[in-house]
């Protein structure tokens, strides 16, 4: 079959996280639609040559204009990742969560572009909730199924383990792929690769310390290499720089081996409230990771040491006699975008803040997994 080039949509598409890899390599991506003007403006920053409507897609004008754009610049493929919160674990997860309908105004909006093919992404969740369409409840597989099944062929298996296609991280998501029934191709994921490691991945970074909040120069009294390390760091990646932290989180991570909870600590030094009192926590709070697997899901709160495993995994070394852990903190945001595999030429707007930054990375898909169903959707097409 003769080449084809696809020309692409992104329907909330916050800042374009999932593109980074095949943004004018593999899909031209034309028109976005994101409700957050910040991460619209971001979208915008990384990829100036796209048309950015910013706005709520449950507008009908808003619905209309993105149809609109996308129909003038002959938009063959759309990409639709609806917000989760109302179906993720972390969230309340209340029946009927009005952020769950979104889907009902992708599939509107896919029906009208009439795309050769889709990808419709959303948390494993997404594959057991329901959702209330006209006064009928169904699930939302089986409505896509109703009002798209006419036209498209969708992929057997819908649960992707991020883990076994090139990222190194445990994220699961539910990705339903769509091609049209005239091309008679069956557009399913690619096999599993072999896992990767947070040692693999970024085992071979710099140490870094973190800056604490009480100050540069408590930070250099209680870390006497923090500037060297930071220098070191910096030569890597601009974005390989020192998290902040209080000194007692710090405190807390030093006295943590990798893989382990802080809450699992001798008594001197678990987490505990300015009264001395434990604090209550899951026991993936205030964890370090495990060097010899994937990382585990990078959420949106990853800058925070009390937060699910988010805490660089360390090594042991001899200080005064006793055992600590080097690098008490969370992964920097350079590591983040290597775990979540994002293109090391990620455009970063100047003016993101960092709690921004991490908060978008961990709200999107890690960008390999567009690029690897992208690229089988070229192989299928092209017979091989």
């Amino acid at each position: 079959m003769k080449d084809m080039e696809l020309i692409g949509a992104s329907l909330f598409s916050s800042a374009g996280i999932a593109e980074t890899l095949v943004h004018e390599k593999l899909v031209h991506f034309r028109v976005a639609n994101e409700l957050n003007k910040e991460r619209a403006d971001f979208y915008s920053y990384c990829y100036p040559e796209t048309e950015m409507i910013c706005g709520d897609i449950t507008d009908d004008a808003v619905r209309g204009k993105i149809v609109q754009t996308a129909k003038k610049y002959n938009v063959n493929f759309v990409l639709a990742t609806p917000p989760c919160q109302g179906m993720s674990e972390a969230g309340k997860r209340e029946q009927f969560d009005e952020r769950n309908q979104l889907i009902f105004y992708a599939v509107d909006a896919i029906l009208r572009i009439d795309p050769d093919f889709a990808i419709i992404e959303n948390v494993p969740q997404a594959l057991t909730t329901q959702i209330l369409v006209g006064g009928k409840v169904i699930s939302i597989p089986d409505y896509l199924y109703e009002k798209l099944g006419a036209n498209y062929s969708f992929n057997d298996a819908k649960l992707l383990h991020c883990k076994d296609h090139g990222v190194p991280q445990l994220r699961e998501r539910c990705i339903f792929l769509l091609i049209k029934k005239r091309f008679g191709k069956a557009w399913n994921f690619p096999r599993p690769e072999p896992e990767i490691t947070l040692r693999e991945a970024i085992g071979d970074l710099p140490s870094l310390d973190p800056l604490l909040k009480e100050g540069l120069d408590e930070t250099v009294r209680r870390f006497p290499d923090f500037l060297d390390k930071k220098e070191k760091a910096a030569a890597i990646s601009p974005y390989h720089r020192p998290p902040v932290h209080s000194w007692k989180h710090v405190q807390w991570m030093m006295h943590t081996p990798s893989g382990k909870s802080a809450i699992y600590n001798e008594p001197d030094w678990i987490p505990r409230k300015d009264n001395g009192t434990p604090i209550k926590a899951h026991h993936n709070n205030y964890r370090r990771l495990k060097w010899d697997m994937p990382c585990r899901t990078i959420t949106q709160n990853n800058g925070v040491i009390s937060s699910l495993a988010c805490v660089h995994p360390g090594r042991p070394y001899e200080s005064e006699g006793q055992t600590l852990y080097s690098d008490p903190r969370c992964l920097s945001i350079y590591e983040l975008m290597v775990v979540s595999t994002i293109s090391p030429n990620w455009r970063i707007a100047p003016w993101a803040k960092e709690s921004f930054i991490r908060h978008i990375i961990g709200e999107g898909i890690p960008s390999r997994i567009l690029f690897v169903l992208i690229s089988e959707l070229y192989r299928v097409l092209k017979g091989d």
